[in-house]
């Protein structure tokens, strides 16, 4: 399917790995311009190499997400280089177990760490998404629907995304600007896995919660996530709007009587 991306230029927050980089790399494989933006300076630099010796094009803005005055200089260079801002996608994030007891300050900060630099990149691209009637797709979290517990600031900062998402495509669908959130669930990343060693018994752990994934009993791959992420920001999504699309193998919404038995029996 031809999704018209060819020469569009998107920017992926934490584009260099995990889920972000399979982004990058589908947003690339489909002709568009991604712009990877984030503080993984070596990690980008890997991955734009790899992609522009297989013909892709590709670039960078090294950058703090939560330094605001760095994000608006970044996003000031984008369109001093490319012209113009086709899509935005929200998706450096990170699940930093800020609890009840961590404190208003580690919670300010990590509301900081998650939501504010999403808000901050929209407004700083405003002006460049309404020229180009882009898109922008937010990358949030089942946390925000299912709660984790430990991690307050995680989960509002999700849950967040989710209101901004709605809020978003009101405020911009005159503009013709769609807005719309790709939910992952258990998805494994490089993150994902360093947190599954931290656990005293990391195999039965993984094996327990993949169990509870209805739909095939494993994870969603990055490429699954990233390929909804493109779909949804390309042309043959046009009328698709102000939706939150959950893509986790029904581990979000289905009954939980589907954990323990296959779906379709």
């Amino acid at each position: 399917m031809e999704l018209g991306l060819e020469g569009k230029v998107v920017l992926v927050t934490g584009g260099a790995k995990g889920i972000g980089e399979a982004i990058t790399r589908s947003f690339a494989a489909e002709g568009a311009i991604p712009v990877i933006m984030g503080r993984n300076r070596d990690e980008a630099a890997q991955l734009i190499d790899e992609l522009r010796n297989n013909g892709g094009q590709v670039a960078a803005e090294h950058v703090e997400m939560t330094d605001l005055r760095e994000l608006q200089a970044a996003v000031g260079r984008v369109l001093d280089s490319h012209g113009h801002i086709d899509v935005v996608v929200n998706n450096a994030a990170m699940n930093d177990s800020v609890d009840l007891t961590a404190g208003p300050d580690a919670f300010r900060a990590s509301l900081e760490r998650n939501l504010v630099h999403v808000y901050a990149l929209v407004h700083y691209c405003l002006a460049a998404l309404k020229d180009s009637c882009g898109t922008i797709v937010n990358i949030g979290s089942k946390v925000a629907e299912t709660g984790q517990g430990g991690t307050s600031g995680y989960a509002a900062a999700k849950g967040g995304l989710n209101g901004l998402t709605r809020e978003w495509a009101v405020d911009l669908g005159r503009f013709g600007i769609r807005v719309n959130a790709v939910i992952p669930a258990e998805v494994m990343t490089p993150m994902y896995q360093r947190w599954i060693q931290t656990l005293p018994d990391p195999e039965a752990t993984l094996a327990q919660i993949t169990s509870t994934i209805p739909f095939g009993r494993r994870f969603t791959t990055a490429q699954e996530i990233a390929d909804a992420v493109v779909f949804t920001a390309s042309p043959r999504s046009s009328h698709t709007t102000g939706q939150i699309l959950y893509v986790d193998g029904g581990y979000t919404h289905l009954d939980r009587a589907a954990t323990i038995r296959d779906l379709g029996e």
